[in-house]
């Protein structure tokens, strides 16, 4: 769908990009990281050995929207601390 998207406004300088965050630590996943040894196994499971912050993918979007990547459409960014690459 980015792809596509990407291509139908790509005339009107309009650009389309997807993040894919991987697990951000915020009060929505706190309930899922109550059992400690649970926690520790999915962090380990991140080849950078923590889970995201909310700044993290919000740098990722600033950069997304800012004139830097004025040249950049129709791309997945994982954001995942590794995760997909392995």
């Amino acid at each position: 769908m980015t792809r596509a998207m990407a291509l139908d406004h790509a005339e009107e300088n309009i650009r389309i990009n997807c993040i894919c965050p991987g697990i951000v630590e915020t009060e929505m996943v706190a309930a899922f990281n109550l059992d400690d040894n649970a926690r520790q196994q999915r962090m380990a499971a991140h080849p950078m050995g923590r889970f995201g912050q909310p700044e993290d993918i919000a740098g990722l979007a600033v950069f997304l929207a800012s004139d830097e990547a004025r040249w950049i459409t129709g791309a997945a960014f994982p954001a995942d601390g590794g995760y997909s690459a392995h």
